[in-house]
């Protein structure tokens, strides 16, 4: 156990052992030390460091840019939140949000589908948080709730519980790739001029030394019109779900 900046021991009363301020997100204390400033709270401080993130990027994001947009003292975030590793799980937790509400009863394809899309929409509309290291798995209340959402789509597939959670991982894993390789394809094409991808390469490449990517260009797999982003992830998510699926029935046969 160690103490926080405040002196409370974290974890000690819940036996958790987890920092103070993620036994606070999930409402097992009220505050995490004596005296705090009235009027400031976590959920204040989370919020003013989610709004930096979103307005100036994951790098504009410290103790003290965050306690200057609250006009109070950095130490007294430190009551509060004891690092800003702690501070960056609780502003993923606050940009992911609870999942959407699911249909009920779809099949397993449908609402694992459903899952990835709405992952996919909130990583796009906070891309800060593909910036923040994964650092362990997920602890915080909506990181669970989405944990929660996707392994219930998996229920009665008959798969083990241990292969429902690698199938979330999978997914999870899937989604994130491409909402950070997409993310950096727009983020390089708004200050790179547009150049016509098979052309170039049509005029770089040697088709003897590389043939199929020749070949890919000849069919027009490689156009200058640009990929859909979103036809791509279909055809990924979609082969992820051939799979899953293909796991489902080992289990029933």
């Amino acid at each position: 156990m160690r103490a926080d900046r405040g002196g409370e021991r974290m974890g000690e009363e819940s036996g958790t052992g987890l920092p103070a301020s993620i036994e606070a997100a999930w409402g097992l204390h009220t505050r995490p030390g004596p005296g705090p400033r009235p009027g400031l709270s976590l959920e204040r401080i989370v919020h003013a460091a989610v709004q930096l993130a979103s307005d100036q990027g994951l790098a504009a994001v410290s103790m003290v840019q965050v306690a200057k947009r609250l006009g109070v003292s950095t130490m007294a975030l430190y009551r509060y939140v004891a690092a800003k590793d702690e501070l960056l799980d609780l502003m993923v937790d606050t940009g992911i949000g609870p999942p959407p509400a699911d249909r009920p009863d779809p099949g397993w394809r449908e609402g694992l589908s459903s899952w990835a899309w709405d992952y996919l929409a909130v990583l796009r509309r906070n891309r800060w948080i593909l910036q923040v290291p994964i650092a362990g798995p997920p602890i915080t209340p909506n990181q669970i709730a989405w944990l929660e959402r996707g392994l219930t789509r998996l229920r009665g597939t008959g798969i083990a519980e241990n292969e429902k959670l690698s199938v979330i991982m999978l997914l999870s894993g899937f989604v994130r790739n491409w909402a950070g390789l997409t993310a950096g394809i727009q983020t390089a094409g708004d200050r790179r001029p547009q150049i016509s991808h098979g052309s170039a390469l049509t005029r770089l490449i040697d088709a003897r030394r590389f043939p199929a990517v020749s070949a890919a260009i000849a069919a027009g797999a490689i156009d200058d019109d640009g990929d859909d982003s979103d036809a791509e992830f279909t055809f990924g998510l979609d082969r992820i779900l051939d799979g899953v699926d293909a796991l489902t029935r080992t289990h029933t046969t």
